[in-house]
Parts: C-alpha cells; sequence; structure tokens
C-alpha cells in the first residue's frame, strides 16, 4: 500500500513537469496563440450573451406578446450567434496550425537530439521503442493540440463566465448549484490518480508491442527457418495481451469521468428546478430569469462534461510527450573539452596505454590492454567470442569512453581531439552491412558527401565493386531500397568497402567484414580490402585467421587480456592460444 501511495504521489508531478514542457514548444507560437486566446473570448462572450438575452426576450417580448420587439431582439440574437460562430471556426483553422507547426518543432528536435545520444543508448533500447516515440506518441499529442487544446481552455473560461452570471442572476441558486461540485472534484481526482498511471502504462507497452513485432519482422528468415512461428505468435500474444489489459484499464477508468459528472449535472439541475420554482412562486422570481438560470445550469455541466471528455485524449497525449521528453532529456555524448583540437593529416600512430573498461559496473571487458601501432601498419584482433575484439574497435572512435588509462593518435589523447576530427580520421566496415534508401552512387558517396562521381568511380575500382556496378541495370545510378535487398550479400559488402575508401580514412576498423561471404566474394572482398589498407593503419577482426597472416601485427585476446602478440609465424612458433585456433581451423 506504502509503494501504491508514492506512485500517486508522483505522477502529478511528472504529469506537470511534463505540462510545463509542452507549453515551452507552443510558446514558439505567441503572437497565434494571443490571437486564438481573443477568439475564445470572443465566442464565449457571444455564446453567454445569447443565452442571457433569453432574459430579456421573455420577459419583456414573449409574456408581454411584443412581436415586433421580438423579432428585432431575435435579428440581434442570431448576430451576436453569428459572431460567436465565425470565431470559433477561425479559431479552429489557426489551433490547426499551431498543433501541426508545434508537432514538427518535437519531431525535428526529437530527430536532431538522436544524432547526438551516445551509442550506448542504441545499444540499450529497442529500434521499434524508439520508432513508437516518433509515430505513436506524436500522434497523440498531435491529436491532442488539435482536438483538446482550445476545447479545454473554452471549457475552463465558459465555466467561469458562467459562475459570474449565475451568482448575478441569483446567488440562492448559484449556491444550489455549487452543492455537487465538491463532489465532482473528489471523483475526478481519485480517476486522475488512478487513470493517468494506467495511460502511461499503455504507452510503454505499446513501445514494447512495436520493439517486438520490428525483431520479428527483421528476423523473419531465422524464425521460418528454426520453425518458431508458434513460439512467435505466442510471444505476441503476451505484449499484445498486456497492451490490451493496460488499454482496458486506462480506457476503464477515464471513461467512468463522463458518465458520472453527468449524473451529477442531472441532479444539479433537478435542484436548481425545484428551488427555481419555489422562488418564483413565493420571492417573485422573474420566469425569464428563471429560464435562463436553467439554460446556464446545463451549460455549467457542459464544459465539466467536455473536460470530462477530454480527459482520454489529453491523458494519453501527456504520457506520450514524457515519452518523447525522455529522449529529450538524455544526456548526449559529452561535450569536446575546450581546448580540444581538430586534427588533420595525420599519420596513424596508435596507442592503447593500461586500458581497463566495462559495459557495466563490476563487469570489466577490457583489463590494462597495451598496445602500440605504428602509422601505416595493419594489425589483427583474434580471440574467442566475448574476449573484447570489438570493444576496441568502439574505443577508437569514442563509440564508447574508457575508464582508466588513455589511448593515443600520434601521440594526442583521443579525449583531447574533437570528435568529430576523431571520427573523420577512420572508416569503419561493420560485420552487417548497411545501405540506405537511394542509388548506388549516393551509399558510396554518403562517406563523403562533396565527393564528385570521378572519386565514387574510382572508390568502386579501388574496392573491386566497379564491375559487378557496372552490371546493373542502371550502373551507379540503380536505385537500392530496404537495405539492398536486390543485391547479394557479397554486392553490398563491397558498397560499404567503397563507401569507407571514399571517405580517404588514416585509420580503418574492419570488423568481421567477411565473415558473412562465400569464398569466391570473400576473394574478391578481401582483394579490395588489401588495396584499401595499404597505407593506412588497420584493425582487424577476423574469425577466418586466412584473412590476417599477412597482418605486421596479430593480437590474441582472452576474457579482455592480451595473451599473445606477434606475427603469423611468431604465434605459430609459440604453440600457444594462436597456434590452437589455427590446427582448430587448418588441422
Amino acid at each position: 500500500m506504502a509503494i501504491k501511495l508514492k506512485r500517486n504521489r508522483k505522477i502529478p508531478a511528472e504529469g506537470m513537469k511534463t505540462l510545463r514542457h509542452m507549453i515551452s514548444y507552443l510558446a514558439c507560437d505567441r503572437s497565434l496563440l494571443i490571437l486564438i486566446f481573443i477568439l475564445i473570448i470572443i465566442g464565449i462572450g457571444c455564446d453567454l450573451t445569447g443565452s442571457y438575452l433569453l432574459r430579456p426576450i421573455i420577459n419583456d417580448y414573449i409574456i408581454p406578446g411584443n412581436i415586433s420587439g421580438l423579432i428585432r431582439m431575435l435579428f440581434i440574437l442570431g448576430g451576436v450567434y453569428l459572431i460567436g460562430v465565425s470565431a470559433v471556426a477561425f479559431r479552429s483553422i489557426l489551433l490547426n496550425r499551431i498543433a501541426q507547426q508545434t508537432v514538427h518543432r518535437m519531431r525535428t528536435e526529437l530527430f536532431d537530439k538522436m544524432q547526438y545520444l551516445p551509442v550506448k543508448y542504441f545499444d540499450q533500447n529497442q529500434y521499434g521503442d524508439i520508432m513508437s516515440r516518433f509515430t505513436n506518441d506524436i500522434d497523440r499529442i498531435s491529436d491532442a493540440l488539435t482536438d483538446s487544446l482550445s476545447d479545454m481552455l473554452t471549457s475552463v473560461l465558459t465555466l467561469s463566465g458562467i459562475f459570474i452570471l449565475m451568482l448575478y442572476i441569483s446567488p440562492l441558486l448559484t449556491l444550489v448549484a455549487l452543492i455537487t461540485v465538491p463532489i465532482m472534484i473528489l471523483i475526478a481526482r481519485r480517476i486522475v490518480l488512478k487513470s493517468s498511471r494506467y495511460f502511461k502504462a499503455q504507452q510503454t507497452s505499446l513501445g514494447n508491442l512495436n520493439g517486438y513485432i520490428e525483431e520479428m519482422i527483421s528476423g523473419q528468415k531465422v524464425i521460418k527457418v528454426f520453425g518458431h512461428e508458434h513460439q512467435v505468435e505466442e510471444g505476441f500474444e503476451i505484449n499484445n495481451q498486456d497492451l490490451r489489459d493496460k488499454s482496458l484499464k486506462a480506457q476503464f477508468y477515464s471513461g467512468m469521468m463522463m458518465p458520472v459528472m453527468q449524473n451529477l449535472n442531472t441532479l444539479t439541475y433537478v435542484f436548481i428546478t425545484i428551488v427555481g420554482a419555489l422562488l418564483a412562486i413565493y420571492r417573485s422570481f422573474d420566469i425569464g430569469g428563471l429560464a435562463t438560470f436553467l439554460q446556464y445550469s446545463r451549460q455549467f455541466g457542459r464544459p465539466i462534461n467536455e473536460l470530462a471528455s477530454l480527459y482520454n485524449t489529453i491523458q494519453a497525449a501527456l504520457a506520450g510527450a514524457e515519452r518523447i521528453f525522455q529522449i529529450m532529456d538524455e544526456e548526449p555524448e559529452p561535450a569536446d573539452a575546450p581546448d580540444a583540437i581538430d586534427m588533420r593529416n595525420i599519420q596513424g600512430e596508435v596507442a592503447l596505454k593500461d586500458v581497463y573498461f566495462s559495459y557495466d559496473p563490476g563487469k570489466t571487458i577490457l583489463k590494462n590492454i597495451n598496445l602500440c601501432i605504428p602509422a601505416g601498419k595493419k594489425i589483427a584482433l583474434v580471440g574467442t567470442t566475448g574476449a573484447g575484439k570489438t570493444t576496441i574497435l568502439n574505443m577508437l572512435p569514442r563509440f564508447y569512453d574508457i575508464e582508466s588509462g588513455d589511448i593515443t593518435i600520434d601521440g594526442h589523447s583521443i579525449c583531447e581531439i574533437k570528435r568529430d576530427s576523431l571520427r573523420e580520421m577512420m572508416a569503419i566496415v561493420l560485420q552487417e552491412t548497411h545501405l540506405f534508401t537511394g542509388t548506388v552512387r549516393e551509399n558510396i558517396r554518403f562517406g563523403r558527401l562533396d565527393a564528385t562521381d570521378e572519386e565514387v568511380m574510382e572508390a568502386a575500382k579501388l574496392t573491386s565493386a566497379h564491375s559487378f556496378i557496372s552490371r546493373l541495370p542502371h550502373g551507379y545510378d540503380t536505385m537500392l531500397e530496404n537495405d539492398g535487398e536486390n543485391l547479394s550479400q557479397g554486392q553490398r559488402q563491397l558498397l560499404n568497402i567503397a563507401r569507407a575508401a571514399i571517405a580517404n580514412p588514416a585509420i580503418l576498423l574492419l570488423d568481421e567484414a567477411t565473415s558473412n561471404i562465400d569464398t569466391r566474394s570473400e576473394i574478391c572482398i578481401q582483394q579490395g580490402l588489401d588495396r584499401l589498407m595499404e597505407g593506412r593503419t588497420s584493425f582487424v577482426i577476423a574469425h577466418r585467421l586466412s584473412t590476417v597472416q599477412n597482418a605486421d601485427q596479430i593480437v590474441v585476446l582472452e576474457y579482455g587480456e592480451v595473451i599473445e602478440k606477434g606475427t603469423h609465424q611468431e604465434l605459430l612458433n609459440k604453440k600457444g592460444k594462436y597456434y590452437s585456433l589455427y590446427k582448430e581451423q587448418f588441422g
């Protein structure tokens, strides 16, 4: 019970923080908001004035039978309502514009923020859940801004205006109208505390479901080859059921608001009618005043009902906004040091000195790594899975920062070099290829956006990609979609290598670049890689030892420590771990 109460106290604070954050986005359109506010006032004023005109119409024209005066008042009443309707229509147009501009800014800032988040964030969060924040959560906010923002403000102002006019007409009847208000507030507060928790859980569950779907779609080949369709369906059903349960609870509690408020409003209307009739009989309360007050009492309940009906949309929007602002509030990659240098035309000498690193506290991955790689040399990292090879490659471009020790390039600590400058001097070719939607030429040029067509072709020739590109239907202008599914795995990897080549890096990082390639393609790709590595400091991770035998130095890792290093022949002569790995592959 104590835990439950603690959560209930926390939710409103989070909601207010999110609301303030949302207001800061809306404030960018301050002038339009002021105009909308004026139009809301005009609309409310016309609506309340129209209702109040019932009092003189009944008392001064209907009861005395003044037909000409009645017709004149009806024209006035029609004019008042026409102005109000025009104000509401114009307000809706402006509000839609503000809503779209606001979500556009949020979506842009969210995407921009993603570019500066550390790699660690993407390693720890599902891609599908991140995508859900761009789509579902943004859509929730758009719906709320378009449909609910002005309605909520209108309801609050209308409530205030009606209360003042009711008080003016009859303080006693106003007191009767307020009898049920404390009950409404108490019930609404309890419902808010319940449903807001489930709306947040609903959005989180939706993100988890999207993440699961994204993983299963991308892994369809694996699922089918192992015949796990049934297990995948069961996993989907668990996530889908969880979303259904959270949504049911959220909708149940928020759905209680409207009928409860309507019933309380009806009860209030009955009390007012009884007391008003008695005042008309015994206190000479005018019939027009009673009719107008009853009209206001109905209108008094309407904004409360509207607020109740808007509650679902608002809660869903706040839950979605909170998930978006969670990303906005994430710490970006640490800023460069004030005296960080911008390095150009480096030699490429790399040294790792007493390097320690762990992804999670207490679980050290790299231990006391000491390496020195002269400029232009090729170093191979070998060892069993989990030895720390890829982790070393993640350290060099500062995807992750080391815990202790130092990594230097040409004698300068990488922490003293601007990140952009550091990463510009490197290129990475990973085991898993990734191609963007666009032409072959555009995918190669991604390595250096200002490269000319001739430079693109030279990079393709250097890496043995030109021959197969020339055979494509439209050559370098062939359109690639869905990660280049119309190319073979080897062809996709050649394009990735060409992309690295056009960047003209001083340091080349290769992480199992040929592990998914057949033997014939591997020979072609290895020739391209060898040409690319000429004159460059290269780090190569490979389980196939045949691809690293010509390395200037081979480093053997085990459990995050360097246990052997030397040339291919030197390590064979030692007959240690490398010798065992070599024998396992070649007998």
